[in-house]
């Protein structure tokens, strides 16, 4: 049945709607939801009647946790090789929504990490709520964050999206916010009426749809980011993962001393590979220029052993206790790090001239 679909497609005056429907997964995505979305928009964006797209998610515990690892644990597994085909498809549709040519409205309530930013920080109006947590948790998995992550976070103020790459903290609407992963605060008790005035008779055209976002906005509760950008400022700046941490543990503040226990618990590989990719990304031009890179970056994950064990630590057995191999960040090389920037067996993706 239609309700059934892991992605509803509906429209409600002007405006389309795309629900990602698999609540009890977190509205994980798979590789047949990313093409649905994105003959949904190819659709649209001819469609003279469509003024706007709205994202959502069903159910009320957010937009969407990320692409679905459990199938990726899977594939590396079993060797079958149906990640780089699912990224490839996936990173396209991360660029489609970046120069899509109308408004697209992602209400990022609830839960948003690693593919649902993807899915929604690259919109053109993008809506927190109180209920927001947002996060590029990859480094905890094996993974260098992906999805146009590390280009966002590189636009991010000072080094805090270095810190959040790295860590993969998750933040709430005020730090969403101030990264530049959001544009509009709504309580999450006005979305049903924000929704019902982007159906409304009074959206022609783009411009009216801004409006709205802004008519329902209102100021975020405070964040945390912006008291920590002195020491974190300071931190990220080091030459190398190692100095980061020695900077972290010196700097006399607690949540310092904490960001550096929790990079102790991430991948060695996939720091030091994160690292490179997002002060790549502050020197690159364009998103599809850093995905392409990171296309790149995701592809040679798959050759290391981080990734499948992070993902059985984190999802599978949820012992959260990862045996990465190597077990330390000395013990990453350069010639690792490097085979994170190379050409992948399949070819590249191609999206930057």
């Amino acid at each position: 049945m239609a309700h059934d679909e892991p992605v509803l497609t509906a429209r409600a005056g002007r405006t389309a709607h795309l629900t990602l429907n698999r609540p009890r997964a977190l509205n994980a995505l798979t590789h047949p939801m990313v093409r649905t979305i994105d003959e949904a928009l190819a659709a649209w964006e001819g469609d003279d009647d469509v003024t706007a797209v709205v994202i959502s998610g069903a159910g009320d515990r957010g937009l969407c946790a990320g692409g679905d690892i459990r199938v990726i644990h899977e594939d590396t597994r079993t060797g079958a090789g149906a990640s780089p085909a699912f990224w490839r498809d996936e990173y396209r549709l991360n660029v489609r929504i970046a120069r899509y040519p109308k408004p697209y409205v992602a209400l990022m309530d609830g839960i948003v990490m690693g593919g649902g930013v993807g899915v929604s920080a690259h919109g053109s109006v993008r809506i927190v709520t109180e209920r927001s947590a947002v996060a590029m948790p990859e480094t905890a998995i094996g993974l260098v964050p992906d999805v146009g992550g590390t280009y966002l976070l590189s636009r991010a103020p000072g080094e805090l999206g270095t810190h959040l790459a790295l860590t993969g903290q998750t933040i709430g609407a005020a730090d969403a916010l101030l990264c530049g992963l959001a544009d509009h605060f709504v309580p999450s008790d006005r979305l049903g009426d924000l929704r019902a005035a982007l159906a409304g008779p009074e959206v022609r055209e783009a411009a009216d749809v801004r409006e709205i976002a802004r008519r329902y906005g209102t100021t975020a509760p405070e964040g945390r980011l912006d008291a920590d950008r002195e020491w974190i400022d300071s931190c990220y700046t080091a030459g190398s993962v190692e100095e980061i941490i020695d900077r972290l543990r010196g700097s006399g503040e607690p949540a310092a001393k904490d960001a550096a226990e929790t990079l102790l618990t991430r991948s060695p590989t996939a720091l030091k590979a994160t690292l490179v990719a997002v002060r790549r990304a502050r020197r690159t031009a364009t998103l599809e220029q850093v995905i392409d890179q990171e296309y790149r970056a995701s592809c040679a994950a798959l050759t290391f052993p981080d990734l499948q064990e992070g993902i059985r630590a984190q999802v599978i057995d949820k012992d959260r206790r990862p045996r990465w191999s190597p077990r330390e960040l000395t013990e990453v090389t350069d010639a690792d790090v490097a085979r994170f920037s190379a050409p992948p067996p399949g070819g590249d993706l191609g999206l930057a001239p």
